[in-house]
């Protein structure tokens, strides 16, 4: 069984940023920065990390909740997060990866929830190799100050997949995205499972049908 495991690298500033690490007990094919869903890294995020380890992916967990010492947090904290924050401690976590002999091509960003949100804006502000956001908002923003997803989707600067549940999005938001992701220049997928669940919880097949498509997407557009 993989272990995770927790360091801190600096910001600027000083600050310090808390990462959850899982490593691959074989060969490294990659990196993955995991975003964390709005209760913070979560026991089923840390699971999330070891099975992407297990798949042969180094893997960043960011604390984007500073000072959460290590425990689920209110989801109200996802009004702290700031655009600025975001970005800054995605980079710290990608350098973390580059250090550690991941090239950049080889960087993917993944979120749940409100991650979703976040890997998507990081796919369209930052150079990673490949994207995937399982939820998170659409057409509402995440927070003040976060742009919504449909109006920079023509921004996104690395293959994206979005994979998106039922009860959490309604078939004409998903088509909008659809549409948006359309005028950008990288490939892009999106998938909506219906009756699905928010968590994909009342499918077990869609559930693993999802979990297999983002393997995939890593694995065609990560070498």
């Amino acid at each position: 069984m993989i272990k995770i495991r927790t360091e801190n690298v600096a910001l600027a500033g000083g600050d310090q940023l808390r990462l959850s690490v899982a490593e691959p007990e074989t060969v490294v094919r990659g990196g993955l920065v995991v975003l964390h869903e709005a209760r913070g890294v979560t026991e089923p995020m840390r699971r999330v990390a070891g099975v992407l380890a297990g798949e042969g992916w180094l893997t960043a967990v960011p604390h984007l909740y500073h000072q959460d010492a290590g425990e689920p947090q209110p989801e109200e904290r996802v009004r702290e997060l700031s655009v600025d924050s975001l970005l800054a401690d995605t980079d710290a976590a990608l350098q973390w990866l580059s250090e550690r002999g991941i090239a950049q091509d080889q960087q993917g960003v993944v979120g749940f929830g409100t991650g979703g949100t976040a890997a998507f804006l990081v796919a369209a502000r930052r150079s990673v190799g490949a994207a995937v956001s399982v939820g998170g908002g659409i057409v509402d923003p995440l927070t003040g100050g976060w742009p919504p997803l449909v109006e920079i989707a023509g921004d996104l600067s690395c293959p994206w997949l979005g994979l998106y549940g039922e009860d959490e999005h309604p078939s004409q938001e998903v088509a909008k995205l659809q549409a948006a992701v359309e005028k950008a220049e990288m490939a892009t997928d999106v998938v909506r499972y219906p009756g699905a669940g928010h968590r994909f919880d009342r499918d077990v097949r869609a559930a693993r049908e999802a979990w297999q498509r983002l393997c995939n997407w890593f694995d065609l557009h990560l070498r």
